[in-house]
């Protein structure tokens, strides 16, 4: 599973500005005043091979005493919590600070891995206004600049270390080796998980026991079902109880972001009480860009009546558009109806997620697809779409080689997709189109 770094400090020291330049985003929003960040946010890092889960925090106040930045405090606890080592980020330029201090005796208490940074270091080159911070007892002090990227690489290497990461490649050739279906169940609190995966164990009589990975004890349960061996990724109570504290709520977002990039399929759950929310949308939207194979199923299904589930599948059709290609199935888990279809959309989606497509069949399908309806002229140029081969699996990428690519229309990538996912069976997963175009050989010649 993927680490997950932590940025914590005092209001308007760059944890934002942090944040987007270690996620290669700007999706954090950033200004110059404090107390801009409130609530937790998260992202995805990369060093190298290497990918992390960063989180950023609103301004620290151990000792708020109420109001909104007792809440705040709170949401920076809850991230300490679920992280893996903390990025403790200081201000270069104002110095060291009396709330500073108050921060590091609670990250010590805490009793997480920690890293000091001094942010906005730039142009400090003789580091002196940096002895300060020596004082806040965490070895030592690290001087980036979050604006102007300087010192990242060597941050976030100190941060990664103690946690020991394996090589993903040797984690790829272990995958490929008679390896079960990862299988993560996710979804908001009180859709009903715990029970779906209680009835799941109960039914086949297994034993879990805990498998420790590489981040905050994250249990898998090993089950076998007809044959097939599965390994079920915890979003949903089976966790082992640790040392929690008494603020932080029951569901941790890292889990799920975590089990959903760990695993071969997802099971969306729904709770057809509640209907489709925005936190529905966003998990969806999450398991979309892992590029995970998934299976939507609505829990709770036969305690609503006909005018409520008519109601859930129009919403599913409007705020779930983009996992048209996911199955839907819709079940109860406390009375076990509706799962058997459910296990078969499981090993469907898993099954088109690893398919593999020879270059032949994907280029006659391809010129078929062009024949029937070619692409639009864009400007001066017609796309020539030439041959296809695959790129990937888990999800399936295509590739396909041509001239002037880069005017195809999303409409004729979808309908290309479309013949796809007819052609090779698709469900369950997403399937990514890639267009690579040679060079024009004629570009740089005088008319």
């Amino acid at each position: 599973m993927k680490p997950v770094v932590a940025l914590v400090g005092r209001p308007n020291v760059g944890k934002s500005t942090l944040f987007n330049r270690l996620t290669q985003t700007r999706d954090a929003i950033v200004a110059d005043f404090a107390g801009l960040t409130r609530d937790r946010h998260y992202g995805n890092g990369r060093l190298g091979k290497h990918e992390f889960i960063v989180i950023d925090t609103g301004g620290f106040e151990p000792d708020a005493g109420s109001g909104i930045y007792k809440e705040m405090a709170k949401q920076t606890r809850q991230a300490v919590a679920e992280a893996d080592v903390v990025i403790f980020v200081v201000d270069a330029r104002e110095g060291l600070s009396a709330q500073d201090h108050d921060i590091a005796n609670e990250l010590r208490r805490l009793g997480k891995p920690c890293v000091l940074a001094a942010n906005k270091a730039e142009g400090m080159h003789d580091g002196t206004k940096l002895v300060d911070f020596y004082e806040l007892g965490f070895g030592d002090v690290h001087g980036v600049s979050a604006a102007h990227g300087q010192g990242m690489r060597d941050l976030v290497e100190l941060a990664l270390a103690p946690l020991n990461l394996p090589d993903p490649d040797d984690e790829a050739e272990e995958d490929d080796v008679n390896k079960p279906i990862k299988l993560a169940v996710a979804g908001r609190p009180n859709v009903g998980k715990s029970t779906l995966i209680n009835t799941w164990l109960g039914e086949e009589r297994l034993v879990a026991f805990d498998m420790p990975g590489t981040t905050r004890d994250a249990i898998s349960v090993p089950f076998e079902r007809n044959g097939q061996r599965f390994e079920l990724i915890d979003t949903a109570g089976l966790r082992r109880k640790g040392k929690v504290f008494e603020a932080i709520e029951k569901f941790s977002v890292v889990k799920t972001l975590q089990a959903i990039e760990s695993a071969n399929v997802v099971l969306l759950l729904l709770d057809a009480t509640q209907g489709v929310t925005d936190q529905d949308a966003h998990i969806a939207g999450y398991i979309l860009e892992s590029g995970r194979a998934v299976v939507i199923a609505i829990n709770k299904w036969d305690a609503v009546d006909s005018y409520q589930r008519e109601q859930i599948q129009r919403q599913i059709e409007t705020r779930l558009p983009f996992l048209k290609f996911a199955a839907l199935h819709f079940i109860s888990a406390i009375k076990r109806q509706g799962l058997g279809p459910v296990w078969q959309a499981i090993a469907q989606a898993h099954k088109s997620a690893t398919r593999k497509m020879s270059t032949p069949v994907l280029t006659r399908l391809l010129l078929e697809a062009v024949q029937f309806q070619a692409p639009k002229r864009g400007g001066m140029y017609r796309p020539k779409l030439r041959y296809a081969h695959q790129g990937g699996m888990n999800p399936p990428v295509i590739v396909i080689h041509g001239n002037s690519l880069e005017h195809v229309t999303e409409a004729y990538k979808r309908f290309l997709e479309g013949r796809f996912r007819k052609e090779f069976d698709l469900v369950g997963t997403p399937l990514r189109i890639q267009f690579k175009s040679s060079a024009n050989p004629f570009a740089d010649k005088d008319d």
